[in-house]
């Protein structure tokens, strides 16, 4: 024999609801927890959470009076509580209606003067002829720019100032070589060997 199957949550909703409409009384929590097991197959543990979702859903009312809460529904209630939710379905029904034919009105805008016309097929291509022969413009423009007065007297100037500082160091050396010669002593050729200068150092032209 297969196992009962358990009640919904859905189904315990609405049998939680069915012992306020069917008693028309006001209950406290402990009152339901005996109530709903018995007569609506409702779980006694579950009892608290099922009241609870009623009653955040405005569907079944509470109050607190002393230390007590105690819960109360009647079946006006439920029926202005479902008419409330058909008119705010029903108008998000109508504003989803009204933004979907505004989006079509336009996507029908957008579409005018692009529909496939021999002509827009002819501008099309010339488009992309342009843009080709833009890109081979941008390619042989910076194949010459080497050529560009302004490129070569960048260069030159950047020339110079490595030449000068070039010369600065070279100064420095012959400096310090001529006074470890007074200094020490040293011949010229040991102190290059010593320090790796090459015979040929000198000045830039």
């Amino acid at each position: 024999m297969s196992k009962k199957r358990g009640l919904s949550v859905e189904e315990k909703r609405s049998k939680m609801l069915e012992i306020f409409f069917e008693k028309k009384d006001v209950f406290q929590l402990k009152d339901l927890e005996k109530i709903a097991p018995k007569e609506k197959g409702i779980t006694s543990m579950s009892v608290k959470d099922v009241l609870q979702s009623l009653v955040d859903d405005a569907m079944v009312d509470s109050e607190r009076i002393g230390t007590s809460n105690y819960f109360w529904a009647f079946p006006s209630k439920a029926l202005h509580s479902r008419k409330r939710k058909l008119e705010t379905l029903e108008s998000q029904l109508t504003e989803a209606k009204q933004k979907k034919r505004s989006l079509e009105q336009s996507v029908e805008k957008a579409k005018v003067g692009r529909q496939d016309t021999e002509e827009r097929s002819k501008l099309a291509e010339e488009l992309a002829l342009l843009r080709k022969k833009r890109d081979q413009l941008k390619a042989d423009l910076e194949k010459y720019k080497e050529c560009d007065p302004d490129v070569i007297e960048e260069i030159r100037q950047t020339n110079k100032m490595a030449k000068d500082a070039a010369n600065r160091w070279t100064d420095n050396i012959f400096s310090v070589k001529s006074w470890a010669k007074k200094k020490f002593g040293f011949e010229e050729s040991k102190i290059d060997k010593t320090f790796g200068i090459p015979e040929e150092f000198d000045y830039i032209d």
